[in-house]
């Protein structure tokens, strides 16, 4: 990172950041293209290991990169505030990122999708304890992000 003097290394300050916000932008690369993806998501962080889940429809472009291309980049983004100054090129932004890469699966089991499924209701509605009919975990794809490398940016 080149501003080490807004890199954040608190584990508890990077969950307390990603626990407030509520769009992961997934990048994959796609034949020679970038494709960005904006969803929900939940996350835990256990062992030192940070991971996310969030849903989407069994078919799409999301759905049939993630089983051919596991490999992706991920970004949150949020707590922007403006620096205004007397010259343009004076402004300047305060803001804090998560960024990263890791290995993105399908959820196949019934017990994992719940739990996938929970965490990102939690994140989302604050809530996880929900009970899904077979029928919705059957028809709705859930997707699982192992991260391998993510550093955190911020105003400190």
């Amino acid at each position: 990172m080149r501003r080490s003097d807004r890199e954040i290394t608190d584990i508890n300050t990077i969950k307390k950041f990603i626990s407030k916000q509520q769009i992961i932008r997934i990048g994959f690369y796609d034949n020679g293209e970038i494709y960005i993806v904006p969803v929900n998501y939940g996350f835990e962080f256990k062992s030192g290991k940070l991971t996310f889940y969030f849903h989407g429809a069994k078919s799409g472009r999301k759905y049939e990169l993630a089983k051919t291309t596991p490999n992706v980049g991920f970004e949150i983004d949020g707590d922007y505030s403006l620096v205004p100054s007397e010259k343009a090129c004076g402004y300047s932004a305060l803001f804090q990122s998560v960024t990263g890469n890791g290995k993105l699966t399908l959820v196949n089991g019934e017990e994992e999708k719940t739990k996938g499924l929970n965490c990102l209701m939690r994140q989302t509605a604050d809530k996880d304890d929900f009970e899904y009919p077979k029928q919705s975990l059957d028809s709705v794809a859930v997707f699982r992000l192992e991260v391998y490398k993510f550093s955190c940016k911020g105003k400190i």
